[in-house]
């Protein structure tokens, strides 16, 4: 099992992806606003979207878990 984490604090602007679905390395999971940037966060291993931690609109630390990946 993998913890997608936030690599810094931010606004989810969107979530790419649903539960249960198979991601790939490398694909955006979600994509945080961070002072009117987007910083895409991506999957570090391939595999299917467990859980999802978060919902659009959310506000989030650096190190908080977005999505577990099995």
């Amino acid at each position: 099992m993998e913890e997608i984490k936030a690599s810094m604090a931010g606004s989810v602007w969107k979530i790419v992806v649903s539960e249960n679905e198979k991601v790939e390395e490398g694909q955006d999971i979600v994509i945080l606003e961070s002072m009117k940037m987007e910083i895409p966060i991506s999957a570090e291993s391939s595999g299917n979207i467990k859980e999802l931690k978060v919902s659009e609109g959310d506000f989030v630390n650096e190190g908080d878990i977005l999505a577990i990946i099995e």
